[in-house]
């Protein structure tokens, strides 16, 4: 859910110059788009990325989170721009179901009891066949629970930080038992605010949308492209007037006077979302300032600009370069 706006000042949109995330014409559309997509088990992420890449006859496509062959589910799917958002998706929960395997039987109350210590903050070490260095680091898993069990096969419920490894979180779960366990099967259900929920998207879809397009009909494609605003959730955000945009495409840190409205409770290092006054994601930053903090001040810097989403020239440059200030002066 969006976080409560403080309202500093008010403005007219520029109705020449950008679009509202869901009333972008399709090429803008597929350059700020994202897929949630459901991998099906087999492939790797990697090769489910190109083949959506060439479904929808982008240059550029990315993902967030890898999930393994043999692993199913929920991967966000970033285009063309998008790509340089998919980062704000390591800051949320992702949620899996999954299948264990115990290899001996053991009383249910001990197990329930093994899986409230792995509840908190845990220490893995990633495994060998992983893409990160393998040293012991730590992680939170925010929930864990069976749901069924049949013999001596367990379906269980993980929300855990990103970056937790299930198959090792089950391992290390058979150890503290004393007798192994293997994951037999996991699905990933949720990332932030996607979810199988919210609906998910096949690559036969995919392909049907696009085929849909050339015949006119472009209603499938804006159904399985969504905003890549769609994936803000509670980040906090700080909306910007127009003139400020195609600065803040530029780099430049922005200033408070060039700020509309912003989320209550930022305080000074928070990671915010920089969002035109059409609630288009100009830029992800770093608050230099509490929102309290804006809210009194006049003048200063509100924010870094980290990194810039936002195509330069997508606003008119209302603003002045230091170069151009000295020949003025």
């Amino acid at each position: 859910m969006p976080p409560k706006m403080i309202v500093l000042d008010e403005e007219p949109n520029d109705p020449e110059h950008g679009n509202p995330p869901s009333a972008r014409p399709v090429p803008t559309m597929l350059e700020y788009g994202l897929v949630p997509l459901d991998k099906p088990r087999g492939p790797t992420s990697h090769e489910i990325v190109a083949w959506t890449k060439r479904l929808l006859g982008v240059q550029r496509a990315g993902h967030s989170g890898t999930l393994d062959p043999p692993v199913s589910g929920l991967l966000p799917i970033g285009v063309g721009r998008a790509t340089r958002a998919l980062s704000l998706l390591l800051l949320f929960p992702k949620e899996y179901r999954g299948v264990m395997r115990l290899h001996s039987s053991v009383p249910r109350k001990q197990l329930d009891a093994v899986i409230g210590e792995f509840t908190g903050e845990i220490f893995q070490r990633p495994p060998q066949r992983s893409s990160v260095s393998r040293r012991t680091r730590s992680r939170n898993v925010y929930e864990l629970e069976v749901t069924e069990a049949t013999g001596n096969l367990f379906l269980f419920r993980c929300l855990c930080q990103s970056g937790t490894y299930i198959r090792k979180l089950v391992y290390d779960i058979g150890e503290v038992l004393g007798v192994g366990a293997t994951m037999v099967e996991l699905r990933r259900t949720r990332v932030g605010p996607l979810s199988e929920a919210s609906g998910l998207v096949t690559l036969h879809q995919v392909n049907d949308a696009m085929y849909r397009l050339k015949n006119g009909d472009e209603a499938l494609l804006r159904n399985i492209v969504r905003p890549i605003e769609d994936t803000l959730g509670d980040i906090p955000r700080i909306v910007i007037r127009d003139s400020a945009v195609d600065a803040i495409c530029h780099g430049a840190r922005l200033g408070i006077p060039g700020i509309l409205s912003l989320s209550e409770g930022i305080k000074k290092d928070d990671t915010v979302v920089l969002l035109s006054s059409k609630h288009e994601l100009v830029a992800i930053g770093k608050a230099l300032l509490s929102s309290d903090e804006v809210r009194s001040h006049q003048k200063g810097l509100a924010s870094t600009t980290e990194r810039v989403i936002m195509n330069q020239g997508t606003y008119p440059k209302l603003w002045k370069s230091h170069s151009a200030k000295k020949k003025a002066s």
